[in-house]
């Protein structure tokens, strides 16, 4: 094998070859390996964003794993607002030293389907009231198991109702990849439409609050046609790791809850309130 001298036209272009592979491999997302039954979790373990590395974030990039920068462009524009969302995945929170960091408000995980709630939820959600945050409750959604009014009214029922104290924040639907089986629980678009609006309308007679929609864009249009019907009524928190919140899904001209980072340095996930204080405190009124 003939020896390659430094300055050689071979040598420049394997070391550009080289580069360019090594610029790729931090900045390309990474794909979902394909599915297997001993892949698939327990029943309850599902997580606010669980399916966002794999379909529509920048997980592994430096921007996604720098949770303290990666929303600094868009928070030049606007005034936001730090906060968490939290599962059993987090057990026993440090919110102490999340207030001493600047979060401000937290949703914690209190059900999925209709058969599980967070063992962990009293503890997560009285701390982050103790510590002085505005916090609220979310569900993670199950098409495939139960109607969208019952697993409202089991939310509802273990957690997920409101109260106008100033510190509640409505519930959120967080409605996202299926981690248990196909991506769109096996309904079509419409039926996923149907679903969904029976959930917000069981939530919102029992509660008088119209539930925040947590998803992605891509899920969003993947698995309801990308509707545009419910961006009147109810905010819309999306999910997307990475340095923007990226296109938005049909019906919202805005977001109000950005989750942008996995990776933040004391609790994984960090999201930020389109706006200041205040405007948090304005949605917890309602």
């Amino acid at each position: 094998m003939p020896v390659l001298r430094p300055g050689s036209l071979r040598s420049r272009r394997l070391r550009f070859a080289a580069f360019l592979f090594s610029v790729l491999s931090l900045t390309l997302p990474l794909t979902a390996p394909a599915a297997s039954a001993a892949d698939t979790p327990a029943r309850g373990s599902a997580y606010m964003g669980m399916g966002v590395p794999a379909h529509d974030g920048r997980h592994g990039s430096p921007m996604a794993m720098n949770g303290l920068f990666s929303g600094f462009f868009t928070s030049l524009a606007v005034q936001q607002t730090e906060g968490v969302d939290v599962s059993s995945h987090q057990g026993t929170v440090a919110w102490p030293s999340l207030w001493s960091s600047g979060v401000r408000w937290a949703y914690v995980k209190a059900t999925e389907g209709t058969y599980y709630r967070n063992p962990y939820f009293n503890a997560q959600y009285n701390g982050s009231y103790n510590v002085g945050m505005i916090r609220g409750a979310y569900h993670f959604a199950t098409p495939d198991t139960t109607p969208g009014s019952t697993q409202a009214n089991y939310f509802v029922d273990h957690g997920g109702t409101w109260q106008r104290d100033g510190k509640t924040l409505p519930g959120v639907l967080d409605i996202e990849w299926n981690p248990y089986g196909a991506a769109c629980y096996g309904k079509t678009q419409s039926g996923m439409v149907s679903w969904i609006r029976s959930f917000l309308n069981q939530y919102k007679a029992r509660t008088g609050r119209a539930a925040v929609i947590y998803t992605a864009t891509s899920w969003w249009t993947q698995c309801t046609g990308n509707y545009g019907g419910f961006g009147s009524v109810n905010p819309l928190w999306i999910a997307r790791y990475a340095s923007t919140p990226g296109p938005l899904p049909a019906g919202w001209s805005f977001y109000t809850m950005w989750q942008y980072t996995s990776s933040g340095p004391i609790v994984g996930d960090h999201d930020k309130f389109n706006g200041a204080l205040d405007r948090v405190q304005a949605l917890a009124r309602g």
